[in-house]
Formats: structure tokens, C-alpha cells, sequence
């Protein structure tokens, strides 16, 4: 990552981000709010790189001695803070590695830079030991909190920050740039931008996962063949699906995606919105024998099926009211 011109989407926080530096209207306090793999703390990274930055330009130099620092993650005034707990960041974490430590002059940039991944994990002790240092910061200091959800902040934490909420990237967007710089070819480039719905760090994750290929096997060796299996074969085929309980709702994301090409080939013939393009035979097959209700019907279920999973009602017999309703439309 050279700087902000290589970003994939995110204008808006980009050109926030360059006029709050060209303007010397920098902010103490920033919240980065959207969901895992969304660019929270590649933007944080960049940010405090452009602020440390010797050309003082609203876009890093990337060949500075700071910048150089920056890249290699050995700034000694771009501070990640980090937490021994897997669940909670605790108030001797922030005490010990922000509020001891903020009192420090910043060694040799204009700024001194905290920032705080997975914000969300904050104990209540410890974002109160945090508003004590974002009330009354040093003039050089500046805080970066990264959440995916900052309403858990509390909401004296929340009206200090400026907040930066990172939206989803459009579709065309991320198809390009798995095409053009991973090399991936354009039907797995459109089912894993289709399925990482706008977040550019699920695509590339499920663009390089032979994991996530394997699934994707699996399901539509299921969907192709589900209407000529016995109740035997099902119950294998639960079994089969066990083995990626961690990842069933990738799972059933995958069916989803695949019955909505279905309902959209059988409303408009259209093939260029298919995801799955690559099993047209199959989605055709499909939309020729489903009827509307019935796609819509299979839909819906997916949608409950995933809620009682989450609410740790029985995976088997979850699985098998779903696949059977699905055989049965």
C-alpha cells in the first residue's frame, strides 16, 4: 500500500481525511466504524502516515524515513495498542499502553498516534480511563478507536470522536480488482464479490481460501442433485455439512445467492446478472421446475434457518427441515 490512491473505494473518507490535513484541522479523537475487512485499519495506517509524513502533503510520500517507519509497522509515534485478554481490551491495557505513555513527548514526528483496533472490546472501566485522555489530550496526541459496532462505545466516548463510517464498496469495483491484481478469473471474481457483499477484505479473504472453495463445491453438488436424493442421502449429506459448522453460514449464503439467480433467471432470462454463471445449465433447469412461491418459499427458509442456528437450536434438525423444504420446491 503506497498511499490513498490505491484504495478501492472510500472517497468520501479519503477526501476527509486529505482536507483535515491540508487544512490543519486535525482532530484529537476518531472512531472508524464498519464491519471486519471493511479497510478500517489500513485507512487508520495510512492516516497516521500522511500526518507523520515529512513532505507534510495530504497524501503519504511513502519514501521518507517516516514513512519508510510506518510500512514496516516500527514507527515509535504510531502506537498499536494491543490486549492480552481474547475478549476485552481492560483498563491496565489502556492505562499501562495510552494514558502512561501519552504523557511522552512523540520521539521525532509532529504527532503522537494511538490506534486502537477492536474498540468494541473496550470494558466500560477502560473506555472511562479513555475519556479522561480524550477529554484533555496533549496537543500532539491523537487517538484512533476501530469498531464494528460503536454504538457499544459509551456515548461521552462517541460525542468527543469524529466519526468515520466506512461504507460498502460497489460490486464492479471489487470484480475489477480481483481480476486486475489478483488475477482471479471473472467467474470466481463474480461469486466472491457477489458474497463478500462490499467489503473488499471478505472478497480478497474468500478469493485466496481453498476453504471457501471447498464449501462452494459442496453446495452445489448438493443443489444440483437434492431433488433425486433419498431421505439416506440427505441425512449423509447433514453429516457432510457438519464438518463446516463454523462456516454454515457461508453455506447457506452460497444457496442463497444460487436461488436468487435462479428467480432472476426466471423473471428476466437475463444471464448477465447471474452470479453463478458458470452453472447456467443448472439455474435454468432449476427456474424451468421451481415455481415463484416456491423459490420464495426456500428463500425464506434459509433466512429462518440461519436464525435458529444462531439462536443454537439443533444443527441436524435445523439442516434437514431446510434441505427438505428445498427438495420439496
Amino acid at each position: 500500500m503506497k498511499g490513498f490512491k490505491d484504495v478501492i473505494g472510500h472517497n468520501d473518507i479519503i477526501q476527509y481525511i486529505q482536507n483535515a490535513v491540508s487544512q490543519d484541522k486535525v482532530s484529537h479523537a476518531y472512531i472508524l466504524n464498519g464491519e471486519r475487512g471493511s479497510g478500517k485499519k489500513m485507512l487508520a495506517d495510512l492516516f497516521a502516515m500522511t500526518l507523520q509524513c515529512e513532505e507534510h502533503t495530504p497524501n503519504p510520500c511513502g519514501e521518507c524515513h517516516s514513512c519508510k517507519q510506518a510500512k514496516s509497522g516500527n514507527h515509535p509515534d504510531i502506537i498499536h495498542v494491543k490486549h492480552e485478554k481474547p475478549n476485552t481490551i481492560s483498563v491496565d491495557d489502556i492505562r499501562t499502553q495510552v494514558n502512561n505513555d501519552i504523557v511522552i513527548k512523540p520521539y521525532s514526528s509532529p504527532y503522537k498516534i494511538y490506534i486502537i483496533p477492536e474498540a468494541d472490546l473496550l470494558s466500560v472501566q477502560a473506555q472511562n480511563a479513555l475519556l479522561k485522555t480524550i477529554e484533555e489530550p496533549p496537543a500532539y496526541a491523537i487517538i484512533f478507536l476501530l469498531t464494528e459496532n460503536a454504538e457499544s462505545l459509551l456515548s461521552t466516548i462517541m460525542s468527543r470522536c469524529v466519526m468515520l463510517k466506512l461504507r460498502n464498496i460497489k460490486t464492479t469495483l471489487i470484480k475489477k480488482y480481483l481480476m486486475e491484481q489478483m488475477q482471479i478469473p471473472d467467474y470466481q471474481a463474480d461469486i466472491c464479490s457477489a458474497f463478500a457483499q462490499g467489503n473488499m477484505g471478505r472478497a480478497i479473504m474468500l478469493a485466496s481460501s481453498e476453504h471457501f472453495n471447498e464449501i462452494k463445491e459442496e453446495a452445489l453438488q448438493l443443489l444440483k442433485h437434492i431433488n433425486e436424493m433419498e431421505i439416506s442421502e440427505i441425512v449423509c449429506a447433514i453429516k457432510r455439512i457438519g464438518t463446516y459448522k463454523l462456516s454454515i453460514n457461508d453455506y447457506l449464503d452460497l444457496i442463497m445467492i444460487w436461488y436468487r439467480d435462479v428467480l432472476i433467471y426466471k423473471a428476466t432470462k437475463d444471464v448477465n446478472g447471474i452470479v453463478f454463471a458458470d452453472q447456467l445449465k443448472y439455474i435454468k433447469d432449476r427456474a424451468n421446475k421451481s415455481s415463484y412461491e416456491g423459490i420464495e418459499i426456500i428463500l425464506d427458509s434459509l433466512e429462518k434457518a440461519k436464525a435458529r442456528l444462531k439462536a443454537n437450536v439443533n444443527f441436524d434438525l435445523v439442516m434437514e427441515l431446510l434441505l427438505l423444504t428445498i427438495k420439496e420446491n
